[in-house]
């Protein structure tokens, strides 16, 4: 829980203490499943009725209790579819401020463009700055939560814009639940408070995923809970929505999953050691009054979920069991009934996966990993392989993924791993992550092509903490623990190592994914940027450190070179009175490349530089925080 983490060394604890906890599977197991049989394909099943639904609930609880009797060491520890029509509304030629993982699917984030305003989410409150008429100038700011609303023990993290409605996703921990708030901008960038829902869920919160998607007007969440079916009430747990106003209650929430979009998951025996209700829930962002509707499937727990254009995935592992066997739901985008199929291993994040476009799921496996919930990708371990199956595969998940639907990989050494698909190749390595980095490291990255099962072993001089895609190419980023390199891949036959730049005496200012951008002005070439801090340090400090600079370099045709820093005034948070979310868990500092311009956000600061015979100066800028009630201005 993030409230209560508010030291760098707490953070540590949590991080690398907190997770050697019991459960994990053997990190030495093969990821060689059992084969079976294909069967024709046929889904999930849905509860009759809500009489039926209790009954299943119930049976639960009687067989886990009968399995805790006889062992006293046991092991205790949809929807309204986005239909095809709101995927083509999804403007996928407008011009995104944000690195996401598909074109046409937008995530929660810091800042985002209308128009010619920007608007940024920071610290509990939400600002805009009119990027128009060839100047900033900051416009209007309010708070990111009800007027009447005590934000205390809450984090505002996301922030998504659908028309001119303004959406804000956090979860309160004194309220229980995901809040979404509701505003509006106008044609002046003016900012007004609109309304607020509170939907029923667990803590969302991961160092990597983001809570929320958006693809046209339908908002996507998934939210997983724990079923305490011990207890009474277990439909507590399922989810449920509420508008806020003074004086609510739990008796205001509605219930928008009804039995029959509650899905039996695979394990029907009361083995599991926690059931978890995962939910997909989608609202309506269309109408007035917003409308939301779940699917939900009752599973085992672990929450690493992606969301492709198509389908959201959900992949969970039975961790009391003592192996490494999981099974993956497939929920569909169009509203058909869920499916499921049996696996082994675990992803580490969003960026295991790929859906490709030839009907196939392509994920990249650990044998010993948790899911992404907190920190859990940061300490991912085990053997790898790689899983591609087709989605015809899917089923009651009665069936598993075949011998030969698996190519095992290599296994690199050490922890924080980061992956990434691009083009043909799913490409891995590990680096410092979260940790400080350690003098002298090397590594390597491993580019394997998803369709053949080829696979190339690349040295390099450093650690690997990012990777991105460069068009058709790929980027690897990390520290040797007193320098950035950047590090070329270049994609095709056989991969192989193409420029490098290294930055020198600095390190990563953002881990998140968002941090990064890379903007592509002809087939082999374009200017990335990312924020960057000073030598040796460790990740967890963008959470109690800004960013220094936003470090903009030129790629033509995979050769590096810098252009040049804009960098900020203020290196740590300022008084500015802030009453919620003041740790910024989801990064404060990105490049911006819109309509030609180029800017740096680094927390309160927007930075605008011109482009000119190769290097980058700084020509504006402004500091949007109104503070003591006034914003400056750049013009």
């Amino acid at each position: 829980m993030r409230e209560t983490i508010l030291t760098a060394a707490t953070i540590l604890a949590l991080i690398f203490v907190g997770h050697a906890v019991t459960g994990h599977a053997d990190p030495n197991l093969p990821l060689d499943p059992l084969p079976e049989p294909m069967k024709p394909n046929r889904g999930l099943t849905a509860f009759k009725n809500d009489r039926e639904l209790q009954e299943y609930l119930a049976g639960l609880k009687r067989v886990r209790r009968a399995r805790d009797e006889k062992s006293s060491s046991a092991n205790e520890a949809a929807s309204s579819p986005a239909t095809a029509e709101a995927l083509k509304m999804a403007d996928s030629d407008s011009e995104s401020v944000t690195n996401v993982q598909h074109a046409g699917v937008d995530e929660g984030g810091i800042v985002k463009l209308h128009g010619d305003y920007l608007i940024v989410l920071r610290r509990g409150r939400l600002f805009t700055v009119n990027i128009g008429d060839n100047r900033l100038r900051p416009i209007s700011s309010v708070d990111a939560f009800a007027p009447d609303i005590d934000p205390r023990g809450t984090w505002y993290d996301e922030m998504l814009v659908s028309g001119d409605r303004i959406v804000v996703i956090g979860y309160s921990y004194q309220r229980g639940g995901t809040e979404i708030g509701l505003f509006k901008i106008d044609r002046e960038g003016g900012l007004s408070y609109e309304s607020t829902y509170h939907l029923r869920s667990n803590d969302y919160y991961s160092s990597r995923n983001y809570a929320s998607r958006l693809i046209g007007q339908k908002l996507i969440f998934y939210t997983p809970s724990y079923l305490n079916i011990d207890a009474r009430g277990a439909g507590s747990s399922f989810p449920a929505i509420r508008r806020w106003r003074k004086g609510a209650t739990a008796e205001d929430f509605q219930p928008i999953a009804p039995a029959t979009r509650v899905y039996r998951g695979v394990a029907d025996d009361g083995s599991m050691s926690y059931p978890a209700l995962h939910s997909v829930t989608v609202c309506d962002l269309a109408r007035t009054e917003m409308a939301c509707e779940s699917t939900s499937l009752i599973g085992p727990p672990g929450n690493v979920f992606y969301v492709s254009p198509n389908s959201v995935y959900v992949w969970t592992t039975n961790w009391n069991r003592g192996n490494n066997r999981s099974i993956v739901y497939r929920m569909p985008l169009d509203g058909s009934t869920p499916t499921a199929l049996g696996a082994i291993g675990s992803p580490t994040d969003q960026f295991s996966f790929f859906e490709s476009n030839d009907g196939h799921l392509n994920v990249l496996l650990r044998s010993n990993s948790r899911g992404n919930w907190m920190w859990g990708a940061e300490s991912a371990s085990g053997r790898v392989a790689l899983l591609r199956v087709s989605t015809a595969a899917f089923s009651d998940g009665s069936e598993s993924a075949n011998e030969d639907n698996y190519t095992v990989l290599p296994r690199p050494e050490g922890y924080a791993l980061q992956n990434r698909f691009v083009g043909d190749h799913v490409l891995y390595g590990t680096g410092s992550g979260w940790r400080r980095p350690t003098a002298g490291t090397k590594s390597k990255i491993y580019a394997a092509n998803w369709r053949t099962g080829s696979v190339a072993v690349l040295d390099l001089p450093h650690g690997v903490d990012r990777i991105e895609a460069l068009g058709s190419n790929a980027l690897a980023v990390g520290t040797d623990g007193s320098d950035l390199y950047f590090s070329g891949v270049k994609l095709g036959s056989w991969p192989q190592l193409a420029g490098r730049y290294v930055h020198e005496r600095s390190s990563q200012g953002e881990t998140r994914s968002h941090g990064f951008f890379y903007k592509s002005d002809g087939q082999d070439s374009g200017v990335l940027g990312l924020p960057v801090r000073g030598s040796g340090k460790p990740g967890y400090r963008q959470l109690v450190e800004g960013s220094a600079s936003v470090l903009f370099i030129r790629n033509d045709r995979m050769n590096f070179s810098e252009i040049g820093q804009l960098t900020a005034n203020e290196l740590r948070t300022v008084n500015d009175g802030c009453k919620a979310s003041c740790v910024d868990w989801y990064g404060n500092a990105r490049p911006l490349f819109i309509k030609g311009r180029v800017f740096a956000l680094m927390g309160y600061e927007l930075v605008e530089g011109s482009l000119q015979n190769g290097s980058i100066s700084e020509t504006r800028r402004v500091d949007f925080s109104a503070r003591n009630g006034r914003m400056s201005t750049g013009d």
